[in-house]
């Protein structure tokens, strides 16, 4: 595999795991410990992970934590971070998520990379209005839909994940009706739902839910099991899920048990 897409797996074992031994990583991908330990580098350095002796724990910001313990539920990684994580997945399920637009279309697009990601698959898009919170897929949108097709950006305060919140962001979507909300989550768990780990963004996500007809969640396989600080909504909550097709059997069941239509994308078709 490319660097990149191995570094991305190195970050995901870690975060999935808790912490990780340098042998155990370099077991699991096949790869020469070196390699493993220069990765661990790169990634403690752009705040992916925290390099310890011997190996790594998830997220960083230079906290100290002991080998094995959970990452922190408040912790959120910066956007540039994020983006560079599960891109090809997060790809695929952009463009399947593509399937349930169609012009004339009110959609609404959540702040987060895999939005951000149909942000960009919308490109030359006709007769569409996009509402969102997301500075990044407003400039994305701005810049290549057509004339016909509109773009509403939220006003409101920018967290980490440079979403805008807020009474303005809520008072704006209050005042919204849109057909699918198409919304991201940094973490979604059987018994803690859809979560996110900023407490300023849960009234603005429920706001944007609640102004849909339908909610498409686009999330990785990554995401499951994640137990991030607030909750946003239970999984029953999603119409539909779009998660990639490294998802675990097991796990895919779960989903299915609790959400109606759950689809999977596959990155290696695109």
């Amino acid at each position: 595999m490319l660097p990149e897409q191995r570094r991305a797996r190195v970050a995901q074992l870690v975060r999935s795991n808790g912490a990780m031994r340098v042998s155990e990583i370099s077991d699991a991908l096949d790869v020469s410990p070196m390699t493993i330990r220069r990765d661990l580098e790169l990634l403690d350095r752009d705040g992916v992970v925290h390099r310890v002796h011997g190996g790594a724990t998830a997220g960083g910001g230079g906290h100290e934590r002991e080998a094995g313990s959970p990452p922190p539920v408040s912790e959120e990684p910066a956007f540039q971070v994020k983006r560079r994580l599960e891109s090809a997945a997060k790809r695929a399920i952009a463009q399947a998520a593509m399937s349930h637009i169609e012009p004339g279309m009110t959609i609404a697009l959540s702040a987060g990379t895999t939005t951000y990601a149909l942000a960009r698959a919308l490109e030359g898009f006709a007769g569409i209005t996009v509402v969102t919170n997301s500075t990044d897929a407003a400039n994305v949108l701005f810049e290549t839909l057509p004339s016909s097709s509109l773009v509403v950006l939220t006003g409101g305060v920018r967290t980490p994940s440079h979403a805008l919140v807020g009474p303005i962001a809520e008072s704006s979507l209050k005042e919204l009706q849109v057909d699918i909300v198409f919304h991201g989550f940094h973490g979604m768990d059987p018994q803690s739902g859809f979560t996110c780990p900023n407490l300023a963004e849960v009234s603005t996500a429920q706001a944007m839910i609640a102004g849909g007809d339908q909610l498409i969640v686009l999330a990785d396989h990554s995401k499951f099991g994640v137990r991030a600080l607030a909750k946003v909504a239970d999984l029953s909550a999603a119409t539909t899920l779009i998660t990639d097709s490294r998802i675990a059997g097991d796990q895919l069941e779960e989903l299915r048990r609790r959400i109606p239509t759950v689809e999977i994308a596959d990155p290696e078709a695109n």
